[in-house]
């Protein structure tokens, strides 16, 4: 017999996403966030749009020859390649040591399972709390093969 586990541990509410949105942590992580990718996307637009500019306007000077065949347009034309990388290299790190680690917090927050109501009004009304196994199997809404 195989079974599929069960994802789902009964009804849940979607989460309250204005309330997120509004919480410190969201406003911090949408800060870390903002901050580092506007400039950066700013700068490599700018440095884009200068070396197509250079390219239309400046012929001659994208002409000289820097190292035997290469002129100023290749080696411009290469180093927007190596920009994007670092840039995505870069922005990876960023993410993982700034990034993650706050929407990961967030995320625990949204998905820890809330109180069963059963069981906050007994807690508050002082009563022991007691979590009997329930008879037989835990459905999984799966059906077996050849059932």
């Amino acid at each position: 017999m195989i079974t599929a586990p069960n994802a789902d541990r009964g009804q849940h509410d979607p989460p309250d996403y204005p309330q997120v949105q509004s919480s410190p942590e969201f406003a911090e992580l949408r800060r870390a966030h903002r901050s580092f990718a506007f400039p950066l996307t700013l700068a490599f637009v700018l440095w884009y749009l200068g070396y197509v500019l250079l390219s239309s306007y400046a012929g001659g000077f994208m002409a000289l020859k820097v190292a035997g065949h290469l002129n100023v347009a290749f080696v411009l034309g290469i180093a927007q390649f190596a920009t994007t990388f670092l840039i995505a290299w870069w922005y990876s790190r960023h993410a993982a040591a700034r990034l993650d680690p706050r929407a990961d917090a967030i995320k625990a927050r949204l998905e820890a399972p809330a109180p069963a109501p059963q069981a906050a009004a007994a807690r508050q009304a002082g009563a022991p709390q007691t979590d009997a196994p329930k008879d037989g199997p835990e459905p999984t809404g799966v059906q077996e093969a050849g059932a």
